[in-house]
């Protein structure tokens, strides 16, 4: 097992370490787009493998029926997308890969809502691209899995 990964936002008011990293994706949902103002570049980390430093410091917000974002109550930056929290005891994090100290190693494995992205840019390489038809039917039923993020 590699050594944890560590973050924190701009401020450092919360930090984090991660003992283990999932998925790198990228989300281009309309949703994600307000939040983060871009697209969410994220990675998974499992609710089991995060531990938190400055807990009093965030902020969550329940932005749709399914899921929660945080961001620091100090700087505001946005900390992470949490698929239902409230009806599991506590879904996985979508962190944002630039709150991470050490990025490298991660490569993109995925876009998601590729249709909504804006017409300005396009991210290099060989990955899956979904569109929002495509990504809201392969989570269709299964709401243990996370539509969003990476």
């Amino acid at each position: 097992m590699s050594a944890p990964r560590t973050g924190q936002c701009l401020c450092g008011a919360v930090r984090f370490s991660a003992a283990e990293i999932g998925n790198f994706g990228v989300c281009h949902c309309r949703t994600c787009q307000r939040w983060t103002g871009s697209a969410l570049f994220g990675v998974t980390v499992p609710a089991a493998a995060m531990r938190i430093d400055g807990a009093e410091n965030v902020v969550t917000y329940v932005s749709s029926s399914w899921a929660t974002r945080s961001h620091c109550g100090t700087c505001g930056s946005p900390l992470w997308y949490r698929y239902d929290p409230k009806k599991d005891g506590g879904g996985s994090y979508e962190v944002p890969i630039g709150l991470l100290d050490d990025t490298s190693g991660l490569p993109l494995q995925r876009e998601i809502f590729i249709d909504t992205k804006p017409e300005s840019y396009a991210l290099a390489g060989e990955h899956p691209r979904l569109t929002e038809a495509e990504v809201t039917a392969l989570y269709a039923g299964n709401q243990a899995s996370n539509p969003e993020g990476a």
